[in-house]
């Protein structure tokens, strides 16, 4: 791996200063490509920003805060940047690597001797660099009803213990499948490097040298830092406020994974440091670091989509980083996802561009649709391809999806009542997640999670299968229960309703034994 590392640094040039001339950007071109997406797609709030040759050359909020507050989206306002985050974390490990304080290859238990994954092989050959590109063997999002819905009681402490108790579905280092478990542990490692807490090493080695003025980690005063926006989910053709922040911001458990908020105009800062490194005599990211978090770790699929879209050839994860090539440019990247809030930062360091896209609403296909058309105007001008034409494409692959991927009709659920699952009702624990109850409760059948209190939910009959149809409305894949074939297996699993759900909603790697019998 680390020759395909340095041959992809050789192949796009990395350490050329000349940069490819780009057109500069149009910005009634611009205000119209926003303004279609946003109409298109109704979003509630968004801030974008294009950077080229070293200049903020567009910078924009549209909407509100808070849909219908009248309170405006600015480019100082913060939005969650969700998995943008783990760029932060690859960068602070790496000032800790220039710092003498780790080594990429490090075994981490070296740093974290209570590590310990399902093989014990794999625990001792674990190193800091695995736990960054994705390549554990574990299932996509693998563990992540530790850190997701929240608010939950799940620690730090409790995800390091509970990898443990995840099986992988492939060999390690044999493939790529997203892991935010990982990050948690990598931001616990940077903790025990660096002899403070991630949240104190991120302020002290990424925002206060770079003057990332208003990001903030860990816990904070909102109305005292205010302008912050908040996440919408869709309804009909509102959008609805959604898991808002209190008076005070907590800190999270999956800081390192997620748990960053950045203004637009920090983030342009954030991506004028990739693309124009500093040439003073005490940089604040060794080149030989900073081309260690843009080199090929872990290969990636290459999608019919980026195929089609983009004539790609190749796709990798570095450290924190998606890479790629993009109609014969380089593209560094990546998404950020969380409840009601979307972002997107994409660079093409050959063109001397970067941009950056924070949405406060569910906008998966806004995001795709606008990344999409500004990568095009620097990689592909020609094409004219435009939000339509996106836009289309994406419509015209739903339609194509295959029965067996879509979700299935349950309209026809009944409450499930207390005499129909009997056999099955009682308390279950599973060894990472902790005990849940199946318990009647006022004529209907409860399903309530100790540990993540937003996993409580009513069961429903579905046919001949039972669901969990959540309370609240943000918590938005159910779950089938599954308890084997006869009633005294004493054992429930778990599984996606919609198989295209997040996989964040990890149910399939789930396995509860009954512990007792309802209170």
């Amino acid at each position: 791996m680390k020759c395909i590392g340095w041959l992809l640094v050789a192949a796009i040039g990395f350490a050329t200063p000349a940069f490819a001339q780009t057109a500069t950007a149009s910005r009634p071109e611009l205000d119209a490509i926003v303004d279609e997406v946003v109409a298109r797609y109704r979003l509630p709030g968004l801030a974008i920003g294009v950077i080229e040759h070293g200049e903020v050359v567009y910078r924009r909020g549209v909407g509100e805060l808070v849909a219908g507050s009248g309170e405006p989206v600015t480019p100082e306002t913060l939005f969650k940047i969700a998995s943008n985050s783990k760029s932060m974390t690859t960068a602070l490990l790496a000032r800790l690597v220039d710092a003498g304080k780790l080594r990429w290859d490090d075994p981490v238990t070296r740093h974290l001797p209570q590590f310990r994954m399902y093989d014990d092989w794999v625990t001792r050959e674990m190193q800091v660099r695995d736990l960054l590109i994705h390549d554990s063997g574990l299932r996509a999002g693998a563990g992540d009803l530790m850190l997701w819905p929240e608010p939950n009681s799940f620690s730090r402490a409790d995800v390091i213990h509970g990898l443990r108790y995840l099986k992988p579905v492939h060999s390690f280092r044999s493939r790529y499948d997203y892991d935010n478990l990982m990050y948690i542990v990598a931001g616990e490692v940077a903790a025990a490097a660096g002899g403070a807490p991630y949240e104190t090493l991120l302020r002290r080695e990424v925002f206060e040298p770079l003057g990332l003025q208003r990001c903030r980690i860990g816990e904070w005063n909102r109305d005292s830092v205010g302008n912050v926006a908040q996440p919408h989910r869709r309804e009909g053709d509102r959008n609805l406020p959604v898991r808002e922040d209190g008076a005070v911001v907590a800190n999270t458990t999956m800081a390192a994974a997620g748990g960053v908020r950045c203004s637009l105009d920090d983030m342009l800062t954030w991506v004028r440091t990739w693309l124009r490194p500093d040439n003073a005599a005490a940089p604040w990211l060794s080149a030989e670091q900073r081309r260690a978090l843009w080199s090929a770790q872990m290969p990636m699929p290459v999608s019919q989509r980026q195929r089609d879209w983009d004539g790609s050839h190749y796709s990798a994860y570095g450290y924190g980083w998606r890479l790629a090539d993009v109609d014969g440019t380089f593209k560094v990247s990546h998404t950020g996802t969380l409840m009601g809030m979307y972002s997107v930062v994409t660079m093409l360091p050959e063109r001397d561009v970067g941009f950056v896209v924070l949405i406060n609403g569910e906008a998966e296909e806004a995001r795709t649709v606008l990344n999409q058309v500004l990568v095009k105007r620097y990689s592909a001008p020609a094409q004219r391809r435009d939000v339509a034409y996106y836009a289309q494409a994406l419509e015209r692959e739903r339609a194509a999806t295959p029965p067996a991927q879509r979700a299935p009709d349950t309209s026809a659920r009944k409450p499930a009542t207390a005499d129909a699952m009997r056999p099955w009702l009682g308390r279950y624990g599973d060894p990472w997640f902790g005990e849940v109850s199946l318990c009647a409760k006022d004529g209907r059948v409860r399903f309530v999670s100790r540990k993540s209190p937003m996993l409580s939910g009513t069961v429903q009959r579905v046919d001949a299968r039972w669901l969990v149809d959540w309370d609240d409305v943000s918590v938005d894949a159910e779950a089938w229960l599954d308890f084997g074939a006869a009633p005294d297996t004493g054992t429930m699993k778990m599984a996606k309703v919609d198989p295209e759900a997040d996989f964040s909603y990890d149910y399939e790697d789930l396995a509860f034994v009954r512990v007792g019998g309802c209170d």
